[in-house]
């Protein structure tokens, strides 16, 4: 005789998860033996109210008898669906009756669980064919997936049947206001996302693509850059903290080579080339796009790495420069802004801007080189980081002065000899 599986029903209330109106909701869980299945009941109560010995609502007043009734009514439901998977012969778990109970079928593809497949096989490509930033962009877009049908559909996926119009702007509402994400931020999830769509569309998953008709724009955002007067501001400006020093030092030495936060962190002396004039140069490829990056220093960016040659933190982690976190990074740099009277909101990728606008293109640059240094793939890229400075323009326009200036009256001078 085979033992028969035990299931339990048990209800419960989320005082974490407190609803505007003060009302916990509640929820059911499904035991199979030792498995848990959660599933919200679109129900909630005032938390005063639930008696966990009863595992229902206490009291006599019509909303205690009126929340008993319902949940009642969603264990006789609960009970029906695994009748009926006995009955089938089904094996009994914990997410099979859950599922059963929502009427999504086992066999049918689900959207965050071909979300994660992809994302399984793209992080088997990292390093091959994609970035280690891919794949985190892409596990961020999951999470939020993942968050967003939790919220909006209570479940913990969905068919793909119900990937629609109204799926995809409710994604968008969800990132700007429950994940207070600005505009281009969402746009970028959304993206990625798309992509994920897309193979459903192209497997045969899905009859209609629900993105036909919904575009993506991009807002422009003026992200800034520093002038030669505020590069000097910070490179002529004495810290006496050494913490703000070394955000300083790192700092310039972005600007100088144009390199993103995520590639500073990665430099090591093994990056340094020595060419045949002499000429040190940073050889890297670019975390975000695996592109080449071949850079020659300037000597105010070798004086910086000569400077951290021997710093014991470099010397430990291999590194050419004492870089920390991101977050630190810039929290430090608002510090050095308020020092040196910068009224700009610094941050690291400023350094990039700041390099490929004030440090190479206003001082004649090609775009092409500059292109090629901050490993763009085309030249339409680096152009978002072609901002001229009223220096720049003023110095072109002396050029055409000569050209277009009036030409001044003959004067005639008349000698009288008698």
């Amino acid at each position: 005789m085979t033992n028969r599986t035990r299931v339990v029903f048990l209800f419960y209330i989320k005082r974490t998860k407190l609803l505007k109106n003060g009302e916990a909701p509640i929820y059911l869980t499904i035991k199979v033996d030792k498995v848990r299945a959660e599933l919200a009941i679109m129900k909630s109560i005032n938390p005063d109210l639930w008696s966990v010995e009863k595992n229902g609502a206490t009291g006599t007043t019509k909303e205690a008898n009126d929340i008993n009734s319902y949940l009642n009514h969603i264990r006789l439901q609960v009970n029906n669906h695994l009748a009926a998977l006995r009955d089938e012969g089904r094996e009994i778990t914990a997410r099979g009756i859950k599922n059963s109970f929502l009427g999504i079928n086992p066999d049918e593809k689900r959207i965050v669980e071909i979300f994660a497949d992809h994302n399984k096989n793209v992080k088997l490509l990292v390093g091959k064919d994609f970035a280690p930033a891919t794949l985190e962009r892409y596990e961020t877009t999951l999470l939020h997936i993942q968050r967003y049908i939790q919220d909006k559909y209570h479940a913990d996926d969905l068919p793909l049947t119900r990937l629609d119009r109204e799926f995809i702007t409710g994604f968008e509402m969800f990132l700007k206001t429950n994940r207070s994400c600005s505009h281009n931020t969402t746009m970028k999830y959304i993206k990625n996302f798309k992509k994920i769509v897309r193979i459903c569309f192209g497997n045969g998953w899905i009859k209609l693509d629900p993105f036909v008709n919904i575009k993506l724009p991009l807002r422009k955002v003026d992200k800034g850059f520093l002038s030669e007067e505020e590069i000097r501001a910070i490179s002529t400006k004495q810290f006496s903290c050494e913490r703000l020093q070394h955000v300083a030092d790192v700092f310039l030495f972005g600007c100088y080579t144009g390199f993103a936060y995520s590639d500073l962190k990665g430099l090591t002396p093994a990056n340094l080339v020595r060419t045949e004039d002499g000429q040190i140069w940073i050889h890297a490829k670019r975390l975000k796009t695996d592109n080449d990056c071949h850079v020659p220093l300037l000597p105010v960016a070798k004086k910086i790495v000569e400077k951290y040659s021997n710093h014991p933190y470099c010397k430990k982690n291999n590194v050419l420069l004492p870089v920390t976190t991101n977050q630190k990074l810039n929290a430090y740099l608002k510090e050095i802004a308020d020092l040196c009277g910068i009224t700009k909101n610094i941050s690291t990728h400023m350094a990039r801007h700041t390099f490929a606008t004030t440090v190479t293109l206003n001082n004649d640059i090609p775009i092409e080189s500059v292109s090629k240094m901050l490993g763009h793939s085309s030249i339409k890229m680096t152009q978002v980081y072609a901002k001229l400075l009223d220096k720049k323009v003023g110095k072109d326009m002396r050029k055409l002065q000569d050209k277009f200036e009036p030409e001044k009256p003959k004067i005639n001078f008349e000698i009288n000899l008698n």
